[in-house]
């Protein structure tokens, strides 16, 4: 027989994985650190696994992971409960946690938010091959994603393709390419990426033919300022398309190469039946039906 899951003790462990530190979690749950301490050992001692890692933030372990993606599911089923029943007068909003691209956050998904009002939305930033990861570790309800396979307990809605244009500055082109073959030139010239994790613009490279994108680095982690970076000169950069035309039709950036790379994005989100995930859906998929290519 399986033991029982307290919900006093499921909801700390929830609360500590949100707060960061077992003190926070004991100041937003309005009991002692102690009490914080006990709930999550009892917890630990009752299904037989570590739950914590003990670092600042806290992050959950594998087993706890499931924990926190099980308490964050019971919360949002109850709280679309208790307003389905019209007793939801506490007057606190319901809250939706999603993790999405920096580029996608700052061309085509905030359209999307406005279209579901009366939710608060608290946004999780990563890059789109690692927000599915987010979902996994129960830190988000759903996610923009390049994952198409889905993550357990979610579905998968494909939203379409975010194409990305090789661009530069006309003095940098100028500088640095000069005339040359863009196999032979870009393997050695600046370039600006988003940050450590950032494989587009190598990836760019290595279907030219080449291994990689030049040793010279500049981390621009913001995509709006990855673009004023590459206008400005600093590098060259994939720069999705809808930010780049603008910048092409002035004359302000020039296309390295009539080839481009598409990123294929996918909503992925719990399956749960609740009203305020599945508005939700619905919003950004027909967001992204007119701003993405299918």
């Amino acid at each position: 027989m399986m033991p029982d899951l307290p919900l006093d003790q499921i909801r700390t462990l929830l609360a500590v994985v949100d707060e960061g530190t077992f003190d926070a979690a004991a100041a937003a749950l309005h009991v002692t650190p102690s009490a914080v301490s006990q709930r999550v050992k009892a917890l630990e001692q009752r299904t037989g696994r570590v739950l914590l890692q003990r670092t600042k933030p806290v992050r959950p372990t594998e087993s706890g992971a499931v924990l926190v993606r099980y308490a964050r599911q019971l919360a949002r089923l109850e709280r679309d409960a208790w307003g389905e029943l019209g007793l939801s007068g506490a007057g606190e909003p319901t809250r939706v946690s999603v993790a999405v691209n920096a580029d996608s956050l700052a061309t085509w998904f905030l359209p999307a938010l406005t279209r579901v009002p009366g939710l608060c939305f608290e946004l999780h930033r990563e890059d789109e091959d690692h927000t599915a990861a987010l979902l996994r570790e129960g830190l988000v309800m759903a996610a923009v994603t390049t994952a198409a396979d889905p993550v357990p307990g979610c579905a998968v809605r494909p939203l379409g393709r975010m194409r990305y244009l090789p661009v530069a500055a006309p003095e940098f082109t100028a500088a640095h390419l000069d005339g040359r073959p863009l196999p032979d030139a870009l393997p050695e010239a600046p370039v600006v990426v988003f940050d450590r994790k950032d494989d587009f613009q190598d990836a760019f490279v290595r279907r030219l033919g080449r291994g990689a994108a030049g040793p010279l680095r500049h981390l621009v982690p913001t995509s709006e300022g990855f673009l004023d970076a590459v206008a400005a000169g600093l590098g060259w950069g994939m720069v999705p398309e809808v930010q780049a035309e603008p910048l092409l039709a002035e004359g302000r950036l020039v296309l390295l190469a009539r080839e481009w790379m598409d990123a294929t994005l996918y909503w992925q989100q719990w399956r749960l039946d609740s009203p305020a995930l599945a508005a939700l859906a619905e919003a950004v998929t027909a967001t992204a039906a007119s701003a993405l290519r299918r």
